[in-house]
């Protein structure tokens, strides 16, 4: 996809996510089979599959919120999560949910500047449950983005959201990874979303990667492009969805 904000990948570098052979199970259920992944620093990849396919198992290993797993998962130290739930702890005021775990008058502008590059600016002492649900992603978004994370991890971050509130979350997100440039994994259901944030999408099916397709779309009004409708296409017959149910 090209579009006025990228700039080139750092393709030279090492990889920043590198997944060999990655096999969870929960119990008899085999969630992950053999999975393998690279994603260059400063990439873009969503991560689509139906509902059980594994998606969430997969992002848990690379956030390291699970470690029961066989295989090689290499991930950067710093990386941070936002899900779909802010999870905003309602006792305390947004900058101080911003700042979990960190202190200091250095963290304390950081906070503060970070707040403001998510249009928060004017919310930094308000309460969690004065937010709307837009407002309270884009508090997650300031608290991950606020550790400066090389791995931002998001796992249907949108997906609760309206249609018109989604939109403009799309926008704040690319603006703000063609800053800080951080990889990022997005997990999503939205074929859409995934073509029009993405430099290149996955397919996850039954544990297993079956699709891995780069995003190349033509700068003037993307989404309306042949290139859109055809990936669009493919995608959603990679996941099972026939013809007539589109």
């Amino acid at each position: 996809m090209a579009t006025d904000l990228r700039s080139p990948l750092n393709l030279e570098a090492p990889a920043a996510v590198a997944v060999r052979g990655l096999d969870k199970s929960f119990g008899k259920q085999h969630v992950l089979r053999g999975v393998d992944l690279d994603m260059a620093p400063g990439e873009f990849v969503a991560l689509l599959g139906r509902s059980g396919s594994g998606k969430s198992t997969l992002l848990r290993v690379l956030a390291r919120l699970d470690t029961e797993y066989t295989g090689e998962a290499s991930v950067p130290e710093r990386r941070a999560v936002a899900f779909q739930d802010a999870r905003l702890l309602p006792w305390k005021r947004v900058l101080d949910n911003v700042l979990l775990g960190q202190s200091g008058k250095a963290a304390r502008e950081r906070g503060v500047d970070t707040l403001a590059e998510v249009g928060l600016a004017d919310k930094a002492k308000a309460w969690p449950h004065t937010l709307s649900g837009g407002e309270g992603q884009r508090a997650a978004l300031a608290r991950a983005l606020v550790r400066e994370p090389e791995l931002l991890l998001l796992d249907e971050p949108f997906g609760a959201l309206d249609a018109l509130t989604r939109l403009k979350m799309h926008a704040l997100l690319r603006r703000l990874w063609a800053v800080h440039r951080p990889s990022v994994l997005l997990v999503t259901h939205d074929v859409d979303e995934a073509i029009v944030l993405a430099d290149r999408v996955l397919v996850l099916t039954e544990g297993r990667i079956s699709l891995d397709v780069g995003v190349e779309l033509p700068e003037a009004n993307p989404r309306r492009s042949p290139e859109f409708a055809d990936l669009r296409d493919r995608l959603l017959g990679e996941l099972g969805v026939s013809e007539s149910e589109r």
